[in-house]
């Protein structure tokens, strides 16, 4: 997962590939919570790891559940309808709607002593329409704050269930999720009547939990859409194991990618046609606009269709969630496209009509919105802005934006706070990346170069951790080659040069930070010794094993971008690099840092010694005929010598900064 400050998606090209996506949020939550109601135990697969989810999980603890968490399979042993624990308990609730909501109506049922509160915009999320149905059934429920918002005490109920309750059904469709997943346990003499006043919003999503609750043994009768019947004495049966569908949100990102972007289509794997979620629609309103899709058991296929896309005017009750991603689908139609009937934008994580306009407008395009509707106007070619898209603390608009880095004029989008995608799919820029692909020139590369012991490692290795980019130490490529060729049984002269270049070419090796990785052997400390050092200079004069491994120095740019470190990278390697820095430092400074490192090891040597081994080293590298150490022309200087790794780091981003369109 990212998790920088801002993520840049450089321009991108086209997209081909198979995806498959987290479990369903909404499906995941609601499964864990009637899980914790049923007795006895409940396995759950395929269930989402995400924010949202280690809320409920971590709450799920608190009331006393057994809890086993195994990768995606998820344990529950459930609470029989009867808490455990009855001394006051405070849940942090974050920002997850599908938790706050069912747990507060279960919780109030249950009755007990509990504080429910969350981040700031928790609070500014209104919940009152959901607690005036609960205080009709004689729960006790205090706010703490302002009235109609988290956070919220609970106490003992005095219920009383012989009337029908009433929630406002315009809102929000989690007041009445929440109510139908808590309301069996205070089922035990009556029927329990529920009645919607007004129109019930996000039905799809209704039908989501009804479906889960039939899994779970609860029959609730529907009379339209306006009233409920929980049925006496019905009890939470747990179904032994239950399998949680990809999320259909999650998919409308890469339907879209594969409506808008060329290549050879999207297979999307783990939902399908048939998903009990109601956002699978979204696969409907894209085929409007132009999408060609497939389907079977599990799974989407989706090719570009009609191009330039067809504005459409939709109502999007049904797809809420998914309907954000058709304001960015709209900038590539033919015409203006109307959302409406999108009112519950306005209380999901931020206000989202105003989000989607504000930013869409940031890429240049016009935009009219109104209470519960927005039309977006096309971006024709020459007239997409780069931009820097605030994310509001909300994972759909991340997501959202990051389909507008396929655009026409090559303009680079960047996605500030990224991370806030962990709220539904943690790994979305990674699926994303695995996909779309972009024009080797348009990827950025960030050069470090130096002399040995000038810190351009530790600089490099920060700078691309900061920026979210793949890092590339050149210099362990020739360590790791030698280690490689060693391990297969190969000399390391010229007899055996061409199999070790046959070798550099595949060579499976990674950078994370200061760890190398070789496949999945761990190779730091072996490759970072004195032999491995002169193993590397044996390998690194074979004009084969130098040509291989400049093939592999290249195959490391890849989106979204890419910090290079060595003695030629920016001049040789990557000399088209948009920036480069030449890292230096005194030799008196250098041999200090060499000298506190060996000794840290437990190794002998002098300062005075590893200074003159620098020198003569710089003196051999600058004169070298193939690839000299030198500053190529167009490379900041920056000397390290009195700087801190946190200085240095700063000029090399300001000097990146001072680089974007932004």
């Amino acid at each position: 997962m990212f998790s920088t400050a801002f993520l840049d998606l450089p321009p991108l090209q086209g997209a081909s590939g198979t995806v498959t996506l987290p479990g369903s949020k909404s499906i995941s939550n609601r499964v864990l919570l009637l899980s914790a109601l049923c007795q006895g135990t409940t396995v759950v697969h395929d269930l989402l790891d995400s924010d949202d989810t280690r809320v409920m999980l971590a709450a799920l603890r608190q009331l006393g559940c057994g809890v086993d968490v195994q990768g995606t399979t998820v344990t529950i042993t459930g609470l029989g309808g009867q808490l455990k624990h009855h001394d006051a308990i405070e849940f942090f609730m974050g920002n997850a709607g599908t938790a706050m909501r069912p747990l507060t109506a279960a919780l109030a049922v249950l009755g007990g002593d509990f504080t429910l509160k969350g981040v700031p915009r928790m609070h500014e999320r209104p919940i009152g329409d959901l607690v005036d149905a609960l205080r009709l059934l004689g729960c006790s429920i205090d706010y703490l704050g302002n009235d109609g918002f988290p956070p919220l005490h609970i106490g003992q109920p005095s219920l009383k269930v012989d009337a029908p309750i009433q929630v406002r059904g315009d809102v929000s469709s989690q007041f009445l999720t929440a109510l139908l997943m808590a309301l069996p346990l205070a089922a035990k003499t009556h029927d329990i009547v529920i009645d919607v006043v007004g129109e019930l919003i996000s039905k799809p999503y209704i039908d989501i939990t009804l479906n889960l609750l039939a899994r779970y043994g609860i029959a609730v009768k529907r009379d339209g859409w306006q009233r409920f019947t929980i049925p006496q004495g019905c009890s939470y049966q747990s179904p032994g194991t239950i399998h949680v569908e990809a999320d259909a949100s999650s998919a409308s990102y890469f339907i879209a990618l594969g409506a808008i972007a060329e290549g050879e289509g999207i297979r999307i794997q783990g939902v399908g046609a048939d998903s009990i979620q109601g956002d699978i629609r979204f696969m409907d309103a894209a085929a409007q606009m132009g999408a060609k899709i497939t389907s079977g058991p599990n799974w989407l296929e989706i090719n570009q269709g009609a191009w330039p896309l067809k504005g459409i005017t939709l109502d999007c009750n049904h797809i809420p969630d998914a309907a954000m991603t058709l304001a960015v689908m709209a900038l590539y139609a033919d015409g203006p496209t109307t959302l409406r009937n999108i009112a519950s934008w306005r209380v999901k994580e931020t206000d989202r009509i105003v989000a989607m306009a504000t930013e869409c407008r940031k890429l240049g395009a016009s935009v009219e919105e109104g209470p519960d509707w927005i039309t977006v106007h096309p971006l024709p070619k020459d007239g997409w802005k780069a931009a820097s898209i605030h994310t509001y603390d909300d994972h759909r608009v991340a997501m959202c934006f990051s389909l507008a880095a396929f655009n026409a004029d090559k303009v680079t989008v960047r996605i500030e706070d990224p991370k806030c995608v962990a709220k539904t799919f943690p790994d979305y820029f990674e699926a994303l990346f695995s996909v779309a692909h972009a024009n080797t020139q348009d990827i950025p590369v960030i050069c470090i170069d130096g002399p040995t012991a000038s810190g351009k490692g530790t600089l490099a290795s920060r700078v691309a951790q900061a920026l979210g980019y793949h890092y590339l130490d050149s210099g362990a490529l020739y360590r790791v080659t030698a280690y490689a060729a060693l391990k297969a049984g190969l000399s390391l002269e010229a007899n055996d040069e061409a199999r070790i270049a046959d070798l550099a070419r595949t060579l499976p090796v990674r950078f994370e930070g200061d760890t190398v990785w070789l496949g999945s052997e761990d190779v730091s400390d072996a490759i970072r010794t004195e032999q491995a050092g002169m193993n590397a200079s044996k390998v690194s004069v074979l004009p084969a094993v130098r040509t291989a491994l400049v093939a592999l120095q290249h195959s490391f740019q890849r989106l979204p971008g890419l910090l290079a470190d060595g003695r030629d990278m920016g001049t040789v390697i990557f000399p088209n690099a948009p920036l480069k820095v030449f890292l230096t430092a005194s030799a008196a400074q250098r041999a200090e840092r060499r000298h506190k490192q060996l000794i840290s090891k437990g190794i002998s040597t002098t300062l005075d010694s590893l200074r003159a081994d620098l020198e003569a080293r710089d003196a051999r590298d600058s004169s070298r005929s193939v690839a000299p150490l030198k500053a190529a022309q167009d490379a900041y200087q920056l000397d390290n010598s009195s700087l801190s790794i946190e200085a240095s780091v700063d000029q090399v981003l300001t000097w990146w900064q001072a680089k974007q369109p932004f």
